[in-house]
């Protein structure tokens, strides 16, 4: 339980719980109460907690992509290059980065004017959201949301697309057919959980930079991008383990 893949997953999961102690009761409280009411301050919070984390999610499996790397095609380095001090600072590292690119939005959200309805579309608080209730210029907004979604999530995806094409070419290199499968059958589940995180937060990314009134489409790309990955990521590292 020491191993490095092992101490990744630890992040993943307390992340997921976080995230999920972070939104469910509210939206529990949604549903079953019918409460829709939420304080301004208390929704930034959350809305900060939801991207920060997400980000957090981000780098730990980026950090996974690059032990599977390691583990295929310098097997022989793993155990020297992935210590437990190294996987102990790249946790904070996830930890510090997600905090410090998503701490201004609050801020910069706090500082427009809200002139028009005050009801968000979502069953939790996110900063595209909120942006959309304002009357006043949010070009700031627009421009920091997508530098930060495009330098972390997006950098993170190339980093974790790339660390793929070395791992396929390094088992393609294997004369063994049965070696080959062996070795790109420990990255299933690491590719199982990148699909499940990245497809939702693409797809949602792309339905709020289209434009246009949010729709029912929108609210279920949502809740499927903070409710799925938390969901589906204990069934498949435990079937799998």
């Amino acid at each position: 339980m020491h191993e490095p893949m092992y101490l990744f997953l630890a992040m993943l999961s307390t992340i997921d719980l976080v995230l999920s102690s972070v939104t469910m009761p509210k939206m529990a409280s949604l549903f079953l109460t019918g409460i829709q009411e939420i304080e301004f301050n208390v929704c930034l919070a959350q809305m900060f907690l939801i991207h920060a984390l997400s980000a957090m999610e981000s780098a730990v499996l980026l950090a996974m992509a690059f032990d599977r790397f390691v583990a295929i095609c310098h097997p022989l380095r793993h155990a020297s290059v992935l210590t437990g001090p190294t996987v102990a600072k790249i946790g904070l590292a996830a930890l510090t980065r997600g905090f410090a690119f998503f701490f201004p939005l609050p801020f910069i959200l706090k500082r427009l004017s809200y002139c028009r309805t005050h009801t968000v579309t979502h069953s939790f608080c996110l900063h595209q959201d909120i942006m959309k209730l304002s009357c006043t210029d949010t070009t700031v907004n627009v421009v920091y949301g997508l530098f930060i979604i495009l330098s972390v999530m997006g950098v993170d995806s190339l980093l974790i697309g790339f660390s793929y094409i070395l791992i396929l070419r390094a088992v393609l290199e294997l004369s063994s057919r049965g070696a080959a499968l062996k070795a790109f059958n420990t990255c299933i589940s690491h590719l199982c959980a990148v699909l499940v995180f990245y497809v939702p937060l693409i797809g949602l990314s792309v339905v709020h930079r289209l434009g246009g009134p949010t729709s029912l489409l929108h609210v279920m790309m949502a809740n499927i991008y903070l409710l799925l990955p938390p969901v589906v990521n204990p069934i498949v590292y435990g079937a799998k383990t």
